[in-house]
């Protein structure tokens, strides 16, 4: 582990958070849900993930938090729960990251260059990684576009599928970078993954 890796902890700790405790919430409903805190611990893990990714010099992870930050935003505007912390929180969540990337892109020493040619990552990896990430975010893509046509913030069944998927590649990529605590986080929450897939098809059985 890097002197950056207490960010990636913390990350973790909020995004197992947020899995454990819709594990928990389905396994007493006996169907899998999605409670409100779900979306905040997401949207927190997910800032400390993106600057975790950006100290770390690694472009794949995050561009997987760029691409799932705003949903989170979204399905938190959807539940009218964004509207109620302070303006000046909901423009630095929003300014941040945006203010990073500018930085990134050129200051005259830290560049995109040195995000897409990292020599730590294989150019191999880091498509693997790229490709990896952009898989595992379909599934907020799939779990957005569900909510804005059914007006309702839940994790529908292609979610957990779409996980599953990703979070195995993702895993994959982990593994090649040695990130002991990416590896951990991956492998639990694709624990988790096949079992919401198993509440689902436990429920629609049911209904049969």
């Amino acid at each position: 582990m890097d002197k950056f890796s207490f960010l990636a902890i913390i990350a973790q700790l909020l995004f197992g958070g947020r899995m454990y405790s819709q594990w928990i919430l389905s396994e007493k409903q006996k169907k899998s849900v999605t409670p409100l805190f779900f979306w905040w611990l997401s949207l927190s893990g997910s800032f400390l993930l993106f600057i975790y990714g950006y100290l770390r010099v690694d472009f794949a992870l995050m561009l997987g938090q760029v691409l799932t930050y705003f949903i989170y935003i979204r399905n938190l505007q959807i539940q009218k729960q964004w509207a109620k912390i302070p303006q000046w929180s909901r423009l630095l969540f929003f300014l941040i990251p945006v203010l990073i990337i500018v930085y990134g892109y050129n200051n005259g020493d830290y560049d995109i260059q040195n995000l897409l040619n990292n020599p730590d990552i294989a150019q191999w990896l880091l498509i693997l990684g790229i490709i990896a990430q952009v898989v595992f975010t379909l599934r907020f893509v799939y779990q957005w576009l569900y909510a804005e046509k059914n007006k309702e913030a839940i994790l529908p069944l292609g979610f957990w599928v779409i996980s599953l998927i990703g979070g195995l590649m993702t895993l994959t990529y982990f593994i090649f970078r040695q990130d002991i605590v990416l590896i951990i986080s991956n492998v639990m929450g694709a624990i988790i993954y096949a079992r919401n897939i198993m509440l689902y098809r436990k429920k629609r059985d049911s209904a049969s």
